[in-house]
């Protein structure tokens, strides 16, 4: 008989290769709410609770009307009247039976109000078509607790959500294009001692041909690496010229000439890491990526002259089997030595700030030292912020001078914003072209408070209006995929959000995001 754990892993396979165990154990620990089960917040939910989220919360005082039934699939005819929370709740669960769920039938103001420590329990919440009003008080009171915030809203082919975290620190960002640190141009001693006791083969891996023909290429261009096309055209042949036969682990070292160099030393983006105030200036508040980061910039400057701790990881060759895991051997030795250094000083880091030694694993320092060369920071803006004291309108007036961008859309759904404040309904749910002349009112005062002198098209209102704040299932749907990953990565602190406004175009299949 399998055992419970066995089964899940084989349940969540393809995921658990995404983020691994640890990535998926923080998912099933999340509590997710959703504020509005609407077609797009049922959606986001779907998307979550499939992977297998701890549990969810759906705060939704909202009964169930025809229009729900006609765009949300977790709903159907005998769902008319009832409790949209509820209602949903019930349908979504059914997903996934390792995930709880939970319905409030409840107006979120009147929690916000009342109760607003309820709150603190979740991971991350998410807020679907919220009105500008309660957007704002509940964009100040996670900024305070500091539970990252999505607002989005689906509307007819329209499509936005906006991320609001205070900072969000990533050790697995998962770059497209990762760059093996071999460290040929600074060899380590049990590199070099291996290198240097193997001869040319067909079996040798290529490694060390090109480490090699490194050394003698130095002999004659005082001691310096090839660095322009020219140098490197120069090293290629000299392996060229070394070879007996048709030897694809010497074809394999030619190739690897452009790509091998250069591993090692911080780039600009992990030094801005390294020189931040926080990496600095640790207090008892600093959290266990800081405290690692601190760590590092003190392993950099002594004991690794310079350079990043070695990942540990080499790319496949061709080669005899042993010499291959043999050089394997080498490189994660080294890896191990230079994570126990920064590991120790994490320990020493601990308790000069009187916390718990054992608050941070060496097995995730040593994480953080194989993924030292790709941290990302994103310190993000409150969204409250944005609707109070205005947008970047630098950023909005040179966008909305690109007849392509989708910035447009984007004041057009910040002016239906407004619009449902001041009119108390969807624009278009009355009277389609009396309300695209409003709406377009709205959208002018909001530019002229911005000191923005631009006109929109008046296509993009006639399309909020039309709808009359009706949400088309595939539009909610793909936008709903997009958030969930979203919430995915702040959950398991894995691969990097966007930052922080992502607009949709149905229309034109547009997708693009905007920093605001």
């Amino acid at each position: 008989m399998s055992s419970p754990e066995s089964d899940k892993s084989r349940k969540y396979d393809r995921q658990i290769r995404l983020w691994g165990d640890h990535g998926q154990s923080l998912l099933e620990n999340s509590q997710i709410c959703l504020i509005n089960a609407n077609a797009l917040g049922t959606e986001i939910l779907k998307g979550l609770v499939l992977p297998g989220i701890g549990s969810f919360t759906i705060i939704d005082h909202n009964l169930v009307t025809e229009e729900d039934i006609g765009s949300n699939f977790f709903l159907e005819s005998s769902s008319l009247g009832q409790n949209r929370a509820k209602c949903c709740t019930q349908y979504l669960q059914e997903l996934n039976p390792d995930v709880n769920g939970e319905s409030i039938d409840e107006n979120v103001d009147n929690i916000i109000a009342n109760n607003s420590d309820f709150f603190k329990n979740f991971s991350v919440v998410v807020a679907c078509s919220l009105t500008e009003k309660s957007l704002i008080k509940l964009s100040n009171l996670l900024w305070d607790f500091n539970i990252p915030l999505i607002a989005c809203k689906s509307l007819g082919f329209f499509g936005i959500a906006r991320v609001q975290m205070k900072e969000y620190c990533v050790v697995e960002t998962h770059p497209d294009n990762k760059h093996h640190d071999l460290r040929l141009e600074e060899p380590f001693e049990a590199m070099l001692e291996y290198c240097e006791k193997i001869e040319y083969g067909s079996k040798v891996p290529w490694l060390v041909i090109l480490f090699k023909h490194i050394q003698e290429y130095k002999k004659t261009h005082d001691g310096n690496l090839p660095e322009t096309y020219k140098e490197k055209i120069e090293l290629k042949d000299m392996i060229r010229s070394s070879m007996t036969a048709d030897e694809e682990n010497f074809e394999e070292a030619i190739r690897s000439v452009n790509s091998s160099f250069g591993g090692g030393k911080p780039n600009s983006t992990i030094q801005h890491i390294l020189n931040d105030e926080s990496c600095t200036k640790l207090s008892k508040c600093s959290s266990s990526f800081w405290i690692m980061a601190h760590a590092l910039k003190d392993f950099i400057n002594k004991e690794g002259t310079g350079y990043l701790p070695l990942p540990g990881n080499i790319p496949d060759m061709t080669a005899e089997t042993a010499l291959y895991i043999n050089l394997q051997n080498v490189y994660r030795a080294k890896a191990l030595q230079d994570a126990d250094v920064i590991f120790r000083r994490v320990q020493e880091l601990l308790e000069e700030l009187n916390k718990s030694c054992d608050s941070i694993t060496e097995k995730e320092v040593r994480l953080f030292c194989r993924e030292a060369a790709y941290l990302s920071v994103t310190r993000g803006s409150k969204i409250a912020d944005e609707y109070e004291k205005g947008s970047n309108s630098a950023l909005v007036s040179s966008e909305l001078e690109n007849i392509e961008s989708l910035m447009g859309h984007y004041v057009a759904l910040r002016s239906q914003d407004r619009f449902v404040t001041e009119h108390g309904c969807m624009p278009g749910e009355i009277q389609v072209d009396i309300d695209v002349a409003r709406i377009k009112s709205q959208a002018s005062r909001l530019l002229n408070d911005w000191g923005i002198n631009a006109q929109l098209n008046d296509d993009l209102f006639h399309e909020i209006c039309r709808y009359g704040g009706a949400e088309i299932h595939t539009i909610s749907a793909y936008l709903g995929g997009c958030i969930a990953h979203e919430v995915i990565k702040l959950v398991t602190r894995q691969y990097k959000p966007f930052d922080n406004t992502i607009i949709y175009d149905g229309i034109t299949s547009q997708c693009v995001t905007y920093k605001f």
